[in-house]
Formats: C-alpha cells, sequence, structure tokens
C-alpha cells in the first residue's frame, strides 16, 4: 500500500517538500556545534594549528585576543561575549584552519545579585568576592574596576621595587 503523499506527484507539493527541508536544515544550524572553540569570558584556551602560521586574522579582536606561543601554538582569551572567527595562514597566504570562536561566560560559581533591572556579578569560589561582567550595573562596575586596577598598580610597583637596581 503506498501514501497519498507518495502517490502525489504535483510540483507544488515538491516545492513545499524541498522548502520545508531547506527550514529544517537551516533551523538546525551546523551540523557538529562541536566544532567551535569554545572560550569562557576572562579566561584562555590552547589552540594546536596543524603547521605553524605566518599570519593569523581575527574577525573581531573586541571578543577575542590572540598570541601566538609558538609557530602552531596559540593562545585564544575571551574578552567579551559573542562569537567570532580566527583565520591561520600560511607563508604562501593559503588557509590552515579557519576556526569559529564562541566566548560565554563560565557560569561556574557565579552568583548574580539582581536589584530590580541592576545587576551584580560575584565569583563564589570558595567565599563569594565581588567580580565584574560586562552588563552589571555601571557605578559597581566602575567601583570594582578601580579597586582592581588600584590592587594592580600596587601589585606592579612592589614587583618594581623588589627588582635588583631599582631604587
Amino acid at each position: 500500500m503506498t501514501s497519498t503523499f507518495a502517490q502525489s506527484r504535483s510540483p507544488g507539493r515538491a516545492a513545499a517538500v524541498a522548502m520545508l527541508a531547506a527550514v529544517v536544515a537551516f533551523a538546525a544550524g551546523p551540523a557538529k556545534a562541536t566544532d567551535d572553540l569554545i572560550v569562557k569570558y576572562d579566561q584562555s584556551q590552547l589552540l594546536r594549528l596543524p603547521r605553524p602560521a605566518a599570519e593569523i586574522i581575527i574577525g573581531n579582536p573586541a571578543i577575542a585576543d590572540i598570541s601566538v606561543q609558538s609557530g602552531n601554538l596559540l593562545v585564544i582569551t575571551g574578552k567579551t561575549f559573542g562569537i567570532t572567527n580566527i583565520i591561520a595562514l600560511d607563508a604562501d597566504r593559503n588557509v590552515i584552519q579557519d576556526q569559529r570562536v564562541l566566548v560565554k561566560r563560565d557560569e561556574v560559581k557565579v552568583v548574580n545579585l539582581h536589584r530590580g533591572a541592576q545587576r551584580q556579578s560575584y565569583n563564589c569560589t570558595p567565599q563569594c568576592n565581588p567580580s565584574i561582567t560586562v552588563g552589571d550595573e555601571q557605578a559597581y562596575f566602575d567601583t570594582i574596576q578601580k579597586a582592581s586596577q588600584a590592587k594592580i598598580g600596587f601589585s606592579e610597583r612592589a614587583a618594581d621595587s623588589s627588582q635588583p637596581g631599582s631604587q
């Protein structure tokens, strides 16, 4: 017994089925989401290329930063949330790798305090300490950023004064 769908050979129905298949394929997205390199915000991930690169192109340097450790070992650091890509070229400008990079938030041990529309982020490992994340309340973000910069400056001055030959 054959179905009525199989017996119907109208061009309109075939076009509708083809369009439906295309919509389903588009909605499903890329076949392998695991091909994306996932980097957590304010953290780094290593990417080993199959051969040394002569040039590295970053789609959006505001999302991720690259540092080359050797000809074929890259360190990708997540700077803000989003999706970008990295293209590695050899000396002859052939593509070695074209890699999508997804920068996302590390949700492990992160607590968000919401007061109405305002948000403050805390890193709770093991006790909760203020941590700034894009989207936090502006006054909170500025206060924590200023304290963090002061701490970094203090540490740098202490390191500089402890080196031989410094005054």
